[in-house]
């Protein structure tokens, strides 16, 4: 079995919405041989990021920056899975109020220190709420749960 991680900051009942579109789609029904965790980002740690094949992050834009949670995430694991986990897939998506750039910026910086592979763009819901982000963050937990269970990543 492969491993999914999918770690997501979920502060509103909108965005806990988008973290459970992204589970949905990586639990596609034809999608059989993936295990798929999902942790908010302060329960998450880099034993988690150890044990997994591919991760999708999740965050909120918050002053033009990914979540303090997010953040503490990638600093109490940056250096534990620097070396180990080099060439790892990812793709994440962003619940930005405004345009999303600093937080992309962000996220882009520490993944490439971290040499991570990025799978899919990066998907910005951008400007109010609307329904159609869900199937967007369920078409990127499908894609990237499915390209693990064809080998593809």
């Amino acid at each position: 079995m492969k491993k999914l991680l999918i770690v997501a900051h979920a502060p509103s009942p909108n965005t806990l919405r988008l973290r459970q579109a992204v589970e949905e789609g990586a639990r596609h029904e034809d999608i059989e041989n993936v295990e798929i965790t999902v942790l908010a980002p302060l329960d998450a740690g880099p034993e988690d990021v150890l044990a997994c094949d591919a991760i999708i992050l999740g965050t909120t834009e918050n002053l033009g920056y990914m979540s303090g949670a997010l953040k503490d995430f990638f600093d109490r694991s940056y250096y534990p899975c620097l070396e180990k986990t080099q060439g790892l897939p990812f793709a994440y998506y962003i619940r930005a109020g405004h345009d999303g750039t600093g937080t992309n910026r962000a996220i882009e910086s520490i993944t490439t220190g971290l040499r991570w592979k990025l799978i899919q763009e990066p998907l910005i819901c951008r400007g109010e709420y609307r329904d159609e982000f869900e199937e967007q963050c369920r078409e990127l937990g499908m894609y990237v749960a499915a390209s693990l269970d064809a080998g593809l990543v």
